[in-house]
């Protein structure tokens, strides 16, 4: 009776791997770069970062407003001053 592998209950032979031996050593390995993974992400300086740049953006904003009304005054206080200089009698010589 010829035995055709060890399909018959046959032992393995202890200089042959088992299957579960040879899947586990022809498993590719990972090809490419190995990467690292990212930085962690502190959101409460960016958020504060934001906050910090919006109170930044907000006083520019009310420092120009308040530089323009300033103008704008003088320049109404001037066109005032110029309507009433225009309303008096110009001195003759």
């Amino acid at each position: 009776m010829a035995s055709r592998g060890r399909r018959g209950g046959a032992p393995a032979r202890e200089d042959e791997p088992r299957r579960e031996e040879r899947a586990e050593q022809q498993a590719p390995a990972p090809q490419g770069p190995v990467l690292t993974p990212p930085p962690p992400v502190d959101y409460g300086a960016m958020q504060t970062q934001a906050h910090t740049q919006a109170a930044l953006q907000a006083q520019l904003e009310a420092q120009a407003l308040s530089a323009a009304c300033r103008q704008e005054g003088e320049l109404e206080q001037y066109l005032e001053e110029k309507k009433a200089s225009q309303k008096r009698p110009a001195a003759t010589f």
